[in-house]
């Protein structure tokens, strides 16, 4: 294996085990890695990724393709691909066989209630570390906070949400 593929195969081996909640807890971590630690792409390269892989049909953590396709092509995609979805996948196969025989104990409950805010705070740190990463300037700032808040208090749409903000900024850019 090259260098490059072994770097992929330890980075998101190590980020399938972490990726509680999903792999958006786990976004600033590969954004690190790609972006300061190896110089596989530039940061506005992996907003551009982030933003297909949420666009494209199943989970958005197909991230992961993209990214090793970009350092090491086709191979560099199977092996991100394996590395990120087949330890995670064994691991809850063998932890869900023994969660569903334990469905009436007193410590899943407990779990369960653990849990939750440790993936809802890897996902808003996630948010954040895309925000810090590709956004520069009060205006995106706050346009996103803004955003984010109204989405999360309202009941608007997410596309009437990114239509918002890019009205935003294209009047502020009017304006500038």
């Amino acid at each position: 294996m090259t260098p490059v593929l072994l770097q992929l195969f330890w980075l998101f081996i190590v980020l399938s085990m972490l990726a509680f909640g999903g792999g958006a807890g786990v976004m600033p971590d590969m954004q690190r890695a790609a972006v300061d630690v190896y110089h596989w792409m530039t940061p506005g390269e992996f907003l551009d990724m982030f933003a297909i892989s949420r666009a494209a049909p199943g989970p958005g953590s197909l991230i992961v393709l993209l990214i090793g396709q970009k350092a090491a092509g086709l191979p560099g995609a199977a092996v991100s691909f394996v590395a990120m979805f087949l330890p995670s996948c064994l691991v809850v196969h063998m932890v869900a066989r023994f969660w569903h025989r334990a469905a009436h104990s007193a410590w899943r409950e407990v779990v369960e209630k653990a849990l939750a805010p440790v993936a809802i705070g890897l996902t808003f740190a996630s948010g954040l570390a895309l925000m810090r990463a590709t956004q520069h300037g009060f205006l995106p700032h706050a346009i996103t906070v803004v955003g984010a808040g109204v989405f999360a208090f309202t009941r608007i749409g997410p596309l009437w949400m990114l239509g918002g903000g890019a009205a935003a900024m294209l009047l502020a850019a009017a304006f500038d």
